[in-house]
């Protein structure tokens, strides 16, 4: 089935110049980028994205980290893409993470992960339209 999922590159990523290096990784994977915009993410937004964890002990380090800097937030479309990116992504820790997968290739820690993704369809449709408009998804 096709879906749509949204990514973010988050900002130890874009930092250490990752972007295209991450980007490509998805394309090789058969993933078409439909939306895409750097920016730095505020609290507002930040508290619109993460509204699940408010409250939670880790919320205010990880609200610290992703407004530390610019980011990327996109959106790919394809075959099975929020469990294929997900994959691709793989484990939140990269000491877990498989040979070859995006977090072992670019993260330093569980909050300096490099890339999130939309967990399931309903997220995706959510987290989708925190970044993008209708207007805006190609």
């Amino acid at each position: 089935m096709v879906e749509e999922t949204l990514i973010l590159i988050k900002p130890d990523a874009v930092a250490a110049n990752n972007i295209g290096k991450i980007l490509a990784i998805y394309e090789a994977n058969g993933l078409k980028i439909i939306a895409m915009r750097m920016l730095i993410m505020n609290d507002q937004l930040a508290a619109k994205h993460y509204k699940e964890h408010i409250g939670k002990p880790f919320y205010e380090k990880l609200v610290t980290f992703m407004t530390s800097g610019p980011l990327v937030a996109a959106v790919l479309k394809g075959d099975n893409a929020i469990e294929r990116v997900r994959s691709i992504h793989g484990a939140t820790d990269p000491t877990q993470a498989e040979a070859g997968t995006i977090r072992k290739l670019f993260a330093t820690d569980k909050t300096r992960n490099a890339v999130h993704a939309s967990d399931s369809a309903t997220s995706a449709k959510r987290e989708i339209h925190v970044f993008f408009s209708e207007a805006e998804i190609f």
